[in-house]
């Protein structure tokens, strides 16, 4: 009765579908994939018909997860210590010191809490007949809890009457759940969720994680160890200890010094922090030990040993090449099963034997002889369909899909009421990995007034709100150049539109070689053949660093590493003004429907202004964005002969927000700025400006960054001659680019795909 209701009003949902996407799409939910060794940022599609899950079906589910991630975390405490579960017999040795997850740097090692994997991503697929089968445990770096977390939030804007009429368990006390563990295992200090940077696939989790359980988001270059503990350091030079830090990065990545040499997003000697009991890391480094697909086959075995119960969920039928009896029943019926290499993730590696022609089984065959520890062979499980909106035609039709369970484990083991459903990208298609591209839905889990909902809730939500406004915020020299950029790339796309409104007045009144005045003042290109083609440059071209679409693309990417000090309409105000500027570049026409979709480009900056003027934003911040904003508005004003006048508000705003920062250090993004400009407004005639800039930089001066913060990496290059203006922290070096770093993004920006390819068990 209750399931009816709920799937009778789930479809009103289905009304609301581009809706909700564009509104997951203004807020940079996004999932990257990388195809063909090439990294693809996208919108990871959202599906509104929920999965539902009834109440009896979840509690059979809790009880069986529960049991089985308490059994993994005493495997990993058994395997790091006295590895009693291999003297016995239970696991052959060779499968244990034999996995990739395995690091011995972590032997001996008990985590602070006594605890390995604080969440647990465990996949799941229902059967046609109802039956659960697990087919993965994921420990070390789960993503996806903030998918489901984030369009319940829409849906229930939209569409209240749901979730009043029908009795889904709230699912909004994830961030609780994971705060509450990270705080039970913290050795006291702050908390930070450790991303290896915005050009990783989960970012956006990255990012909404932090916001939501009040904890910093930290690049590795905002991280120090001193004395065997682990520090962040603002761009002042200002050390917080840090108590816990949920990374983002695979073990591989995590410390050059214990782990690969070679890692340029790692933070030097945080794992011997972590093996002094200084700082607690969740998860835990060498989980992976635990939930190798290998030892995957061991688990029920595991339950049985450290429980002494038997299992409540079943693993797949699988089989292990390694022994002579399974292989044999591999090499045999290869045709009918699923093969995947443990070496892999991320749906990558799995072969179906019925799509493989006889050649094919007989190479797999041979490299299964080879090498027998590599695969492990599953019985296909026919699992259930789940209706899916074709987002062209909107026509419904089957689709694959799993869940993935989320367990946070702390002080006690708690599973979230809720979960991760993906669906595969096509019909008949059997991986539904988002790597690949499949989509996700939210997971209605049904039942009454549960504590979860009835009671658990308001005080949830209440010391969340405790969380957020914690009194500790520590100004990175990351974060304030993100700030600073953001400043100034929304400037630059502002004011260079509204000059460049006036110069296409005087084409469309006959004078068409207008805008080549205006493309030398920006240093851009003279020689396009007509004015079309200038505009498709101008405003469209993504690869032109300072075009429109290349600026509100700069301006984006570091508003959505803002995101946790930014509210969700200020992000949304810049998500909608590139989305236009995306949109006119499709759809743009005739250069006079261009022009005219730029204004709207303009009006949701203005949005964005005005929200930022209000915000309670930290007063650091602010100031910095608006010495950005006005640095970039002193650029351009000046490279169009502005009369000398016109430079008196932005002078006066770059005063008043310096002042604003009283004797606090001055981020060294802002000095650079400055000292570019200094030498720059003199060769354009402007030496009283100049001279103003320059009094206030000696004030500067005297509360910059101490040598021990340059130390840190926040110096960016001081020298006198730089061109016209550096791209931002998210972006290249430009054509005549002003102070700051040329590549601010360092080792961020290029950050390899360590959550989300290179360790399996991460991949969505």
């Amino acid at each position: 009765m209750i399931e009816s209701s709920a799937r009778r009003l789930a479809q009103e949902l289905v009304d609301h579908r581009e809706g909700i996407n564009r509104e997951l799409s203004r807020n940079g939910v996004r999932f990257g994939i990388y195809k063909d060794g090439e990294y693809h940022d996208r919108l990871f599609p959202y599906d509104p018909i929920p999965r539902i899950i009834e109440s009896e079906d979840f509690t059979l589910l809790e009880s069986g997860l529960k049991q089985r991630v308490n059994a993994l975390n005493a495997y990993l405490s058994d395997i790091y210590s006295d590895k009693r579960i291999v003297a016995d017999g239970v696991i052959p040795e060779e499968y244990v010191y034999t996995s990739a997850g395995y690091f011995p740097q972590v032997n001996g090692v008990t985590p602070p809490g006594g605890v390995f994997a604080h969440i647990a991503g465990e996949d799941l697929v229902q059967a046609e007949d109802g039956h659960w089968w697990v087919l993965e445990d994921n420990l070390r770096i789960p993503s996806g809890a903030s998918y489901p977390l984030f369009v319940r939030d829409i849906e229930r804007r939209i569409c209240p009457r749901l979730f009043r009429d029908v009795k889904v368990r709230d699912n909004r006390e994830y961030p609780r759940l994971l705060r509450k563990s990270m705080d039970f295992v913290s050795t006291e200090g702050i908390a930070v969720v450790l991303t290896p940077g915005s050009q990783n696939s989960a970012f956006f989790e990255h990012a909404y994680l932090a916001e939501k359980t009040g904890s910093v988001l930290a690049f590795p270059e905002d991280l120090e160890v001193v004395d065997n503990s682990v520090y962040l350091r603002d761009y002042a030079g200002h050390r917080y200890r840090v108590g816990v830090v949920y990374r983002r990065l695979s073990d591989e990545y995590l410390d050059p010094f214990a782990f690969n040499p070679d890692s340029v997003i790692g933070v030097p000697g945080i794992l011997g922090a972590y093996r002094a009991g200084n700082v607690a890391i969740v998860n835990a480094p060498g989980n992976g030990a635990a939930d190798d697909k290998a030892i995957y086959y061991f688990v029920p075995e595991m339950i049985r040993y450290y429980l002494g119960e038997e299992p409540i969920l079943s693993n797949a039928p699988t089989y292990m090449p390694m022994f002579e009896k399974d292989r044999r029943t591999v090499l045999d019926r290869m045709g009918e099963l699923v093969i995947k290499d443990v070496a892999e993730a991320g749906g990558y590696g799995v072969v179906f034997g019925s799509g493989l022609d006889k050649a094919g089984r007989d190479d797999l065959a041979e490299r299964i002889v080879a090498e027998p520890r590599r695969f492990i062979a599953q019985e296909v499980i026919q699992f259930r369909d789940i209706d899916v909106v074709d987002p062209i035609t909107g026509e419904r039709g089957p689709r694959k899909c799993d869940l993935r369970a989320f367990v946070v484990t702390g002080q006690q083991t708690h599973v979230w009421y809720s979960g991760l459903t993906r669906y595969a990208s096509a019909p008949g298609q059997m991986i539904v990995n988002s790597s690949q591209g499949g989509g996700f839905k939210d997971t209605w889990v049904l039942g009454g007034d549960t504590p979860s909902t009835a009671k658990d809730v308001a005080p949830a939500l209440a010391s969340l709100a405790r969380f957020r406004h914690r009194p500790v915020s520590p100004v990175t020299a990351s974060k304030a150049d993100n700030f600073f950029w953001l400043g100034r790339y929304t400037e630059r796309v502002y004011t260079t539109l509204e000059q460049f409104f006036p110069f296409y007045d005087r084409v469309m009144d006959t004078d068409v070689d207008a805008f080549r005045p205006f493309a030398k003042a920006l240093d851009l290109p003279q020689d396009f053949k007509d004015f079309d083609a200038f505009i498709d440059s101008f405003l469209y071209d993504e690869s032109v660093q300072d075009s429109i679409r290349s600026s509100m693309g700069s301006a984006f990417r570091n508003a959505v590493i803002l995101r946790p000090e930014l509210s969700s309409r200020l992000l949304q105000h810049v998500e909608l003004a590139l989305t236009t500027t995306i949109t006119g570049s499709h759809e743009h026409g005739t250069a006079a429907e261009g022009i005219y979709r730029q204004r709207d480009v303009n009006d949701h900056l203005l949005a964005f202004w005005g929200g930022i003027e209000d915000s309670a934003a930290d007063i650091t911040f602010k100031s910095v964005i608006f010495i950005g904003k006005y640095i970039e508005r002193l650029d351009l004003y000046t490279r169009f002969g502005s009369a000398p006048d016109d430079l008196a508000g932005p002078l006066r705003k770059i005063t008043a927000s310096i002042s604003t920062l009283d004797s606090q250090p001055m981020p060294l993004c802002v000095i650079d700025g400055l000292v570019w400009l200094v030498n720059q407004l003199p060769l354009r005639g402007y030496d009283e400006a100049a001279a103003r800039l320059r009094t206030m930089l000696e004030g500067c001066r005297t509360h910059m960054a101490t040598s021990e913060s340059s130390a840190a990496g926040m110096l960016s290059s001081m020298s006198m001659n730089l061109d016209r203006r550096a791209a931002g922290p998210m972006e290249g070096p430009a054509k005549g680019t002003s102070g700051g770093p040329t590549d601010g993004s360092g080792t961020r920006s290029a950050a390899t795909p360590t959550d989300g390819s290179t360790d399996g068990s991460t991949a969505l």
